[in-house]
């Protein structure tokens, strides 16, 4: 199993978050919830709570360009 530590850790951090809010716009026969499912779940595994909520914004904007309402 490989380990990531470091710049590798936040860049696996960083394509998960980005990689759920895609999954989570997209609906259809080719969607999959439970790799969603898997992956938030990993992530979560993989972060703290303030961290997380770095990840998802930044996932956000990355998406869509702009900060998620509110924030």
């Amino acid at each position: 199993m490989a380990t990531f530590e470091m710049r590798e850790l936040h860049l696996v951090k960083k394509a998960l978050a980005i990689s759920i809010l895609v999954m989570e716009r997209q609906h259809g026969p080719l969607s999959s919830p439970s790799d969603r499912f898997d992956m938030k779940l990993l992530l979560e595994h993989l972060t703290d709570t303030a961290e997380l909520e770095h990840y998802t914004r930044s996932a956000w904007i990355a998406v869509t360009g702009k900060p998620p309402e509110g924030h």
